[in-house]
C-alpha cells in the first residue's frame, strides 16, 4: 500500500518506525546507484553502530543472561556463625542502552577505491546534543568537510537540532545539502515542506563525469511499500513530535481527502 503522502511521511518519525526505514532507505540509495553509475563507480554501505538510550519503568523489567536465586529469609543465616545477608532497602534504575545500527552510504572509484561521495541520512541520536552519536557525528562530518570527497546530509526528521550551517536557510520540515568539493565552503540546500514532493537531487562524481539524479521520492515510496509501514503507523493519532498550527490543519485536511478516495 503506497503511502498517503505525496513527500515524507512525517509519522515514520516515530521511533519504532524509524529505525527499520533509515536501514531501508540506505539500501535503496545504495542500489539505485549501483544500477546508476556502472561501470566507473560502486555505492556501498558502511555500517556504524552506537547505542540508544531506552526508557524503563516499574513494569518493564529486564532479565540478566544468567540468574542464580535462592528464596530465605532476610533473618536467617546461611550457615553455622556466618554473617547475615542484609537485604537491599530500596532499589533504583540504571541507565539501559540498547545497540542502534546507523549506515553510510558510500560512493567509490571501481578498482582503486577511491573515496568519491559520502551520503549521510541522519538518524535522531545524530540531532540530540549531549549523545555520544551526536558528538562523533559533528566530528565526521567536520573531517568530510576537509576531504576530497563530495559530502550529502540528508536530514527527513522534523525533531532535534539540525547540523549547523554558516548562513540562515529557509525554515522548512525537511532538508537535503550538498557540499561540492570544488564550491567548499558554499554548500546547496534543499529546504523541503510537509506538503511538497521529496526533490529529485544531484550526486557529484569525478570531473568530466555528470551528476547522478537520485529520486528521493521515488526511494522514500519504495521503501514505505516494501516495509509496509501502512500496517505499522496509525493515523488517526497526531505525528511526533507535534506539528504547527498550519501544517496540522493541512495534515488532517488531507488524510481526510486520502479517506474518501
Amino acid at each position: 500500500m503506497p503511502s498517503p503522502f505525496p513527500g515524507m511521511d512525517p509519522y515514520i518519525e516515530h521511533p519504532e518506525v524509524w529505525s527499520d526505514f533509515h536501514g531501508g532507505l540506505a539500501y535503496e540509495i545504495r542500489t539505485e546507484l549501483n544500477r546508476l553509475l556502472q561501470p566507473r563507480y560502486v555505492a556501498r554501505l558502511v555500517p556504524r553502530v552506537t547505542y540508544e538510550l531506552v526508557e524503563i519503568d516499574d513494569q518493564r523489567s529486564v532479565r540478566p543472561d544468567v540468574g542464580v536465586w535462592q528464596p530465605q529469609p532476610a533473618s536467617e543465616a546461611t550457615g553455622g556463625g556466618a554473617a547475615v545477608i542484609a537485604a537491599a532497602p530500596v532499589e533504583s534504575l540504571v541507565a539501559m542502552e540498547l545497540p542502534l545500527r546507523q549506515f553510510t552510504v558510500e560512493v567509490r572509484e571501481t578498482g582503486t577505491l577511491r573515496l568519491v561521495a559520502v551520503i549521510e541520512v541522519l538518524s535522531p541520536v545524530n540531532k540530540q546534543p549531549g549523545h555520544e552519536a551526536h558528538d562523533e557525528y559533528l566530528r565526521k562530518r567536520r573531517e568530510l568537510l576537509r576531504s576530497g570527497a563530495h559530502f550529502m546530509e540528508i536530514d527527513l526528521l522534523r525533531r532535534g537540532q539540525r547540523p549547523p550551517l554558516e548562513r540562515p536557510v529557509p525554515v522548512a520540515s525537511y532538508y537535503v545539502m550538498l557540499s561540492r568539493v570544488q564550491r567548499r565552503p558554499r554548500v546547496e540546500v534543499w529546504p523541503i515542506q510537509l506538503h511538497e514532493k521529496l526533490p529529485t537531487i544531484p550526486v557529484p562524481l569525478l570531473e568530466p563525469d555528470p551528476d547522478a539524479p537520485l529520486d528521493l521520492g521515488a526511494l522514500v515510496a519504495a521503501v514505505y511499500e516494501r516495509g509496509a509501514y501502512a500496517r505499522l503507523i496509525d493515523y488517526s493519532r497526531p505525528p511526533e513530535p507535534p506539528l504547527s498550527d498550519a501544517e496540522a490543519a493541512w495534515l488532517d485536511e488531507h488524510l481526510r481527502a486520502q479517506r474518501a478516495r
